[in-house]
């Protein structure tokens, strides 16, 4: 059964027709056309499809897409403000070398987001919590919270 769906996507608002046993990462990757959220496991064990719902990272192979009706989502695409330049996250990632193969980036900076929104002051501890269900074989993870470390301080001092 198809229905029609109103939700918030990156600050537009979006009306599209789902499948009633469509995921919200097919959701966004087929009709809606935003590659940046990956594939991979399709299972909710790796995190590279993490998306933001209502301020809450969830990860989109598993979660509906009819459960967004009414919602706001954010994806990897919705951070940035401009066209050329990149979130304070974003940046945060690529100057502390916490991006290698680049699949798990999108995911784990979404997450990242979802815990600064929530706790713009985290510690090292709240920080690995809240990228716990992100895999990176490539990083070791110390880049990636160093880089969650220095983008809670350059949002904390005003940068976007």
């Amino acid at each position: 059964m198809s229905s029609k769906i109103s939700f918030v996507l990156n600050g537009s608002p979006v009306r599209v027709q789902a499948d009633g046993a469509v995921r919200l990462l097919d959701l966004l990757r087929g009709p809606l056309g935003l590659t940046g959220t990956k594939e991979g496991c399709g299972e909710g064990e790796c995190g590279a499809c993490t998306v933001i719902v209502d301020g809450r990272s969830v990860n989109a192979c598993l979660y509906p897409a009819l459960e967004v009706e009414g919602r706001s989502v954010t994806t990897i695409e919705g951070l940035q403000t401009e066209p050329v330049k990149l979130s304070a996250i974003q940046q945060a990632f690529v100057d502390h070398g916490a991006i290698q193969c680049g699949f798990c980036t999108p995911g784990m900076i979404l997450a990242a987001k979802a815990l600064l929104d929530a706790s713009p002051d985290p510690s090292d501890d709240e920080i690995r919590d809240a990228i716990t269900g992100n895999l990176c074989r490539c990083t070791g993870y110390v880049q990636i919270v160093e880089a969650i470390r220095e983008a809670a301080r350059a949002l904390k001092g005003g940068r976007p």
